[in-house]
């Protein structure tokens, strides 16, 4: 579990994932994207999570920052714990990283054991994006 701080506002994760490099302003887009799809605002966000091998990446960090909220990180292992729940599981991006997905896996890591996803996996040229709510 990570050190997310939840109320009953801010029940929402947004995960992460974005190739080395990739835009800031393409990320910050997606990630509003999907916050659009929600029908949510920065408001309902808890947190931003990724891979632990984006912990310095400008765009991920650049997002968190924009939109008020923490970075959190997690090691492609505990990521891969969460396959059974992902919507949209992907062979290619586990023999990239190590786990079947980032986006959906980091924000139902996040948010916990009885999070869901509201928002699956959506992508733009170089990331992507996903929305956990906590129960």
């Amino acid at each position: 579990m990570s050190d997310v701080k939840f109320d009953g506002l801010r029940r929402l994760v947004l995960g992460l994932g974005c190739e080395r490099g990739a835009p800031v302003h393409e990320v910050l887009a997606l990630a509003e994207w999907a916050l659009r799809e929600a029908g949510a605002g920065a408001e309902a966000l808890a947190a931003i999570a990724s891979i632990d091998s984006r912990k310095s990446e400008p765009a991920v960090l650049a997002v968190a920052a924009h939109l008020s909220v923490p970075a959190v990180f997690f090691a492609a292992a505990r990521l891969e714990e969460e396959t059974p729940r992902l919507k949209n599981p992907s062979e290619i991006v586990f023999a990239r990283v190590g786990c079947h997905g980032v986006a959906e896996a980091a924000a139902l890591a996040a948010a916990g054991a009885s999070a869901e996803l509201v928002v699956a996996k959506i992508k733009s040229a170089h990331a992507t994006a996903a929305l956990a709510r906590r129960f």
